[in-house]
């Protein structure tokens, strides 16, 4: 594959392997960040650590990533446009009272919009900020503190949804394995998290420190299998830029870090970040779509929070339709 190849100081995820070959050595920021693929299994992450996580999360992640501490109305109705896109994607799986837990609630808005159909709705969010908006303003049950720290009784959900945060933690396997536990036997949990497949963003803009794994979807749906979790199916964006996947408990049946190795995943995973060029990618309508679609939305923005009196009320004018049209069997 013409790549380096290294020993990781950190163990992969999946299989436990510690051969690797450098994929990037830079951010999207343009910083130094060594990104590296295990040439057993093909899953993705950052070594070393870009930075410390808790601090990182708890502290500086929303101030670097959005310029702020606390949610602004922009972001407000960007996320709740989000969250209404969420739903769509497993309304089918509440078409009757369910106790859902949202793991990274952020602001809240996807959290606030099944509390407002009538599911019993709790969150995690290790942003104070962010849980604190969330809990003061839209009245929300949130645990403000890492998932991993989390306390919750056993098999007490009926779904379990963690959208964008997987990438983001130190230990994904342990995390899927925690979020198993507190599921019902005939829960639903739903993974959703950036595709290395995607080649939708600029090349330059696939790695961030942000990001610390990267999955596709046969690494996403091994590890899940090695901790117990059943892929019952799997969506993909329209961009291919997201994999969302639903996964049911199952016993483990992945006990030794060789099964968990995957033929050939290495060579696809590397071919595709390899092959992605800025000149492949202005050869399609994806940049300059894009383009028009960041311009159109921060117009649309403008005119849609002007005058706002909180983001509450943004929301409720941006869910009214989803409200009305939906009904939840309480029994």
């Amino acid at each position: 594959m013409n790549q380096q190849v290294s020993t990781s100081s950190i163990p992969c995820n999946l299989c436990g392997g510690r051969e690797v070959a450098i994929l990037s050595n830079r951010s999207r920021s343009g910083k130094p960040l060594q990104t590296v693929i295990c040439r057993a299994c093909g899953l993705v992450w950052s070594d070393p650590r870009p930075h410390e996580a808790r601090q990182f999360y708890e502290e500086e992640y929303r101030l670097s990533y959005k310029q702020t501490y606390s949610p602004r109305p922009k972001h407000v109705l960007r996320a709740g446009k989000v969250a209404l896109s969420r739903f769509e994607k497993v309304a089918e799986l509440l078409s009757r009272r369910k106790t859902v837990l949202d793991v990274g609630t952020g602001g809240g808005e996807f959290a606030y919009l099944l509390q407002a159909l009538g599911h019993s709705v709790s969150g995690v969010e290790p942003n104070r900020g962010y849980a604190d908006h969330s809990i003061q303003n839209y009245g929300l049950n949130v645990q403000v503190g890492f998932v991993q720290d989390a306390v919750f009784p056993p098999e007490s959900f009926d779904v379990v949804t963690i959208w964008h945060v997987l990438e983001h933690t130190e230990d994904p396997g342990r995390i899927l394995a925690l979020l198993r536990s507190w599921l019902k036997a005939d829960g639903m949990l739903i993974v959703e998290v950036p595709n290395i497949e995607s080649t939708c963003q600029a090349p330059k803009s696939t790695f961030h420190e942000a990001h610390l794994y990267n999955f596709n979807v046969v690494s996403l749906r091994r590890l899940a299998k090695r901790h117990g979790m059943h892929e019952a199916w799997h969506l993909i964006s329209r961009d291919g830029g997201n994999i969302t996947m639903f996964f049911t408990p199952s016993q483990p049946s992945l006990e030794g870090p060789c099964e968990a190795v995957i033929p050939g995943n290495y060579e696809w995973v590397s071919r595709i970040v390899r092959g992605h060029s800025d000149l492949r990618r202005h050869l399609t309508p994806l940049p300059y779509l894009r383009a028009w679609q960041r311009l159109y939305r921060s117009l649309m923005e403008r005119r849609e929070t002007a005058g706002a009196t909180s983001g509450k009320a943004l929301l409720d004018q941006l869910y009214a339709p989803q409200l009305r049209s939906y009904s939840v069997n309480q029994t």
